[in-house]
């Protein structure tokens, strides 16, 4: 469905910037006030909308649909960028840890000198 609506926007995009280019732009009719003779009218009354204005706004108005839509469902398809925010989601470990046996408290595993030897003389 995401594809379909994209393909839909790209075509309603590119049919949109022909409509603009092919439509006669309003600094035309500021040239006959010069002498260029080429509008009956100068600063005149537009008068009725024309077919390609009409198509134009259609057009947009899909524009603009399509693009509501693809932002709405691209928001919705989010997922992870980075390794941490992906690996923060599978945070259960691979194999339970067992836990060791406690450690006896006998006096050869006590810090320190062995309690029948005698510490070493200094030097001379």
């Amino acid at each position: 469905m995401y594809t379909a609506i994209l393909i839909a926007h790209l075509v309603i995009a590119v049919t949109l910037i022909g409509l603009v280019l092919l439509q006669h732009g309003k600094g035309a009719d500021a040239g006959a006030a010069f002498g260029s003779g080429a509008s009956a009218t100068v600063f005149g009354a537009r008068g009725s909308t024309s077919f390609l204005s009409k198509v134009t706004t259609l057009f947009a108005a899909g524009f603009f649909g399509t693009s509501l839509v693809l932002a709405m469902l691209a928001g919705s398809y989010r997922q992870p960028h980075s390794v941490i925010d992906r690996d923060a989601g599978q945070s259960e470990p691979s194999a339970p840890q067992q836990e060791s046996p406690p450690a006896q408290t006998t006096p050869e595993a006590l810090p320190g000198p062995a309690p029948d030897t005698a510490p070493a003389p200094p030097p001379p």
